[in-house]
Order: C-alpha cells, then sequence, then structure tokens
C-alpha cells in the first residue's frame, strides 16, 4: 500500500498574472481571517512572510480562534492511495461520499491474482491465509474462464454486445480500436463477479483537508488492520500539507465504539437470515433483487410535469417539487460490482448492512449465448462465488470482521440510498445512459419503472437511456 499527496501548482498564466501562491494551510488561514477582516485579501496577504510561510499560518491561526473544521474546510488536499483492496475502497467512498477523484475499473481493466492483497496486509493467521489464497485463486480461474467465453462470444457476434454494424464493417483504425473496447468491455462487465474483494486496486481523492481528518478517524478506530494501515499512511502524508490538522487525525474512543456496535447489529442480522440464505428456489444461489421506492412529497400538491418542462439532459433544471420532494429507493439483493458504483453518488445518505445473501454471476446473461456448452460451464461457475459468499457470511455469523476478504464482486448484498427526487432522477438518467453497465442499468430502469406508477406525468419528460455502449 502507498499513499502518495501530490501539491497543486499555479499554472504558467496565474503566475505571470501575478495571482498569488498559498500553501493549503495558509490558503484555509488567509480565508479563516475573512470573518474577522474586511480589508480584503490584498491587506491578509501582505501580512504573510514569502520567506517563512509556516509562521506566517502560525501568525494568522494566533490571531484568532476558529473551530479546526471550518479552517480545514478550506484547505484543499490531494492524494494518490495505491494498492488497496476493492473492498477498503469501497468503505472509503462511504466515508467520502463528495470528494472528487477515480478508481481503477474493473469494468475496462483486467485484473490477475497477483494483485491479491498479501495476507499480512489483512491481519490473516497462516491458516486463514491458505484458506483465502486458495479461495481466490479458484475465483480468479473463475473470473479468466467467464472472461474467455464472453469475449469469444463478442467476437463471434459483436451484436450480443449491441456494437453498431457500422463500426464492426468499418475498416477505419479508430473503428477498430473501438469495437475491440466495446468487445472488452462487454466481457469485463459480465466476468467481474468472480473478483475477490481482496484484490487490490488504486484510487485518489481531492477533498478538504477537514475530509481527510475525518477520514483517517475512521480508518484509524476501524476493527481492520489494512484500514487501520491506511489511517496511518494518510495520516503522514497529511503531514506535509496541513500539519496542524494532525492533532486531530486520531483513534477516536467514541467512532470505535460505533463502529463496534454497527458491526454487532450487522452480524445479529446476519445471524438471523436463516441457513439456507444463500440458495434460492430457483436453482441458482441467486437471490431475487426486489426493487424498493418510496416518495415523500412537500405540503402542497406538486407538479412535477412542470418541474421536468426546461428539463433537457440529466444536468438540466429540475424545479423546486422535485428538489423538495425527498425519495428513498433500494434493493434487497444487489452485487457488490454494482454496489461500488452507486455507492458513488454524492449525494443523501446510504445504508448497506453488508450482509451476503447470494450470489450473482450474470445468469440473466447467459441467453445470449444460445444453446451452447458454454452456458453450462457459467453455470458451474456459479459455485464458487457463492462459496465465496457462504464462507463471508459463516465468518461473519462468527464476529470476525475481516469476513469482507471473503467475498467477491458477486456477493449480493442489500442496498438503500435516501435522497431527493432531482438526484434520484439524474442518478437513474445517468446509470441507464451511454456506456452504463447492462446491470445497474437494469437495477435504475427498475426503479423508475415505481416512480412512474406513482407519477405517471413524468413518463417521457425523465430522461431514461438504454445503455448503449459508448
Amino acid at each position: 500500500m502507498k499513499v502518495t499527496h501530490v501539491s497543486i501548482r499555479a499554472t504558467h498564466a496565474a503566475r505571470n498574472a501575478g495571482r498569488p501562491e498559498l500553501t493549503p494551510e495558509l490558503l484555509a488561514a488567509s480565508g479563516a481571517r475573512y470573518s474577522r477582516n474586511n480589508d480584503g485579501l490584498e491587506a491578509i496577504l501582505s501580512k504573510i512572510d514569502p520567506e517563512n510561510l509556516d509562521k506566517s499560518v502560525d501568525a494568522i491561526f494566533n490571531m484568532i480562534d476558529y473551530g479546526h473544521q471550518s479552517i480545514a474546510d478550506m484547505a484543499p488536499v490531494a492524494m494518490f492511495v495505491d494498492g488497496i483492496s476493492l473492498w477498503l475502497a469501497y468503505y472509503i467512498w462511504t466515508l467520502c461520499p463528495t470528494a472528487g477523484g477515480q478508481e481503477s475499473s474493473t469494468r475496462y481493466i483486467k485484473l490477475s491474482i497477483d494483485g491479491l492483497i498479501p495476507s499480512e496486509a489483512l491481519g490473516l493467521d497462516s491458516g486463514s491465509a491458505q484458506t483465502l489464497s486458495e479461495q481466490a485463486s479458484a475465483s480468479f480461474d473463475a473470473y479468466q474462464t467467464a472472461l474467455s467465453i464472453w469475449s469469444a462470444a463478442a467476437q463471434a457476434d459483436p451484436s450480443i454486445a449491441n456494437i453498431p454494424a457500422s463500426l464492426t464493417a468499418s475498416d477505419d483504425p479508430k473503428a477498430i480500436k473501438q469495437v475491440a473496447r466495446m468487445r472488452r468491455n462487454f466481457a469485463f462487465d459480465r466476468a467481474r463477479y468472480y473478483l475477490p474483494s481482496a484484490c487490490s486496486t488504486n484510487m485518489m481523492l481531492v477533498m478538504s483537508a477537514r475530509g481527510w481528518v475525518t477520514l483517517c478517524q475512521h480508518l484509524l478506530s476501524h476493527p481492520l488492520r489494512e484500514a487501520n494501515a491506511a489511517g496511518e499512511k494518510i495520516r503522514e502524508e497529511l503531514g506535509l500539507c496541513a500539519p496542524r490538522m494532525l492533532r486531530h487525525a486520531v483513534k477516536k474512543s467514541a467512532l470505535a465504539s460505533g463502529l463496534a456496535d454497527e458491526f454487532s447489529r450487522v452480524r445479529l442480522e446476519a445471524a438471523s437470515g436463516g441457513s439456507g440464505l444463500l440458495k434460492c428456489d430457483n436453482g441458482s444461489f441467486e437471490s431475487p433483487c426486489v426493487t424498493r421506492l418510496s416518495a415523500m412529497e412537500p405540503s402542497e400538491v406538486p407538479k412535477f410535469r412542470d418541474d421536468l418542462a426546461f428539463h433537457d439532459t440529466r444536468y438540466g433544471w429540475f424545479g423546486d417539487g422535485l428538489r423538495r420532494t425527498s425519495v428513498s429507493f433500494g434493493w434487497d439483493a444487489v452485487a457488490f460490482a454494482e454496489l461500488r458504483d452507486l455507492n458513488r453518488h454524492r449525494t443523501g445518505s446510504k445504508w448497506c448492512p453488508f450482509v451476503p445473501v447470494g450470489f450473482y454471476g450474470a445468469r440473466d446473461q447467459y441467453a445470449l449465448l444460445g444453446q451452447s456448452a458454454q452456458v453450462e460451464t457459467l453455470r458451474q461457475l456459479e459455485s464458487i462465488g457463492a462459496r465465496s459468499s457462504r464462507t463471508a457470511l459463516e465468518m461473519l455469523v462468527n464476529g470476525d470482521p475481516r469476513y469482507v476478504y471473503w467475498t467477491v464482486l458477486g456477493t449480493q448484498v442489500s442496498f438503500e440510498h435516501t435522497t431527493t427526487a432531482d438526484k434520484f432522477l439524474y442518478e437513474a438518467e445517468l446509470r441507464t445512459g451511454t456506456g452504463a453497465h447492462y446491470r445497474y442499468a437494469a437495477h435504475l430502469h427498475d426503479a423508475l419503472q415505481l416512480w412512474f406508477a406513482k407519477y405517471p406525468e413524468t413518463e417521457g419528460l425523465v430522461l431514461e437511456g438504454t445503455a448503449e455502449p459508448e
């Protein structure tokens, strides 16, 4: 694992224009002065010693008495985090939903067992390490087999990947590359469910020093060793750009107690699910994905048709009725692969107890392969993903927080998102639009059907897409 702070430097145009350059803490301190000084920026900057920026920060902080959080909010910090597990990356996003950033995508990048996080970094003893290694090896073999099957299918019949015939018939080098990318993405989208959550990924985040402090507090208070190590490394890098915030970036007993209590409740939920939790009536290991949606309107009756009158793109105008309507939506059994994307939406509050309830291995896509031997191979692979999910469930019931590393991207859990109607409709339009993954496009389509049943006047005005390839 490696965490790297990256400073932001001024552009040539800004320097040529004589614009100031400030460290993150000095920027925050200068901004903090505005609440006690109305002389403007030049007056504040005149008190800064360019030869001793740290002393200038202290001088400003000594003149004012602010809570550290309001100041830390004005100190932008960028960090790149390499070599953490898929699960920890997901967990970090749950804590930092408003951060800007990206993560290595399982939809575009082929992963291998070489990227499995070392057992010592996960806090595993030799027995557990051997068990995880064997299970991860089987999962990666299944991933490679599924990837080969879906790749060959897209190569033989590009139409199953919705690749336009005009592109496949073209000799243009750009079109050839686009077709190759579409074929790869089609296969990655359907094979990734076998990837272990203990596989490594990379991510970068841009947020305020306050956000980094809060993240450190949660990671250092978490029961998982990997989370603690990430918290320590982030704290070290934070010291390079916001050293005065370090006294707050520590383990918090209240947070540790809250996390322990939450884990206990999740464990009880898992234990109450029954021994047949991962075996469904349809003969597969997949739990049915029931979609839920409820809305609480303002006291006066909203006119949602009028609210969508000027809504020309998903980034476009939403009227105040939609902005004032609370919406809660979710699914009883969504795959971890889709959860990682759905969780990234910035607004509202999300809840995922992360109790394994089944395994999804793209069974609804098998029809694209027709009556072939490959379908039977894929059906047999499902038992590998189900075994990983079942082992994770058993570990959870036994009180082992490391169970998350035994899940795979096809492990199904429940997920709920509470936000406002405009943000829900934006998400639905985004996740059914061009280039959307077929599975979460289906999830959001189902949620929209519940919305249209409740508000039929909005159908045709909401810009639902068809998840066509990009």
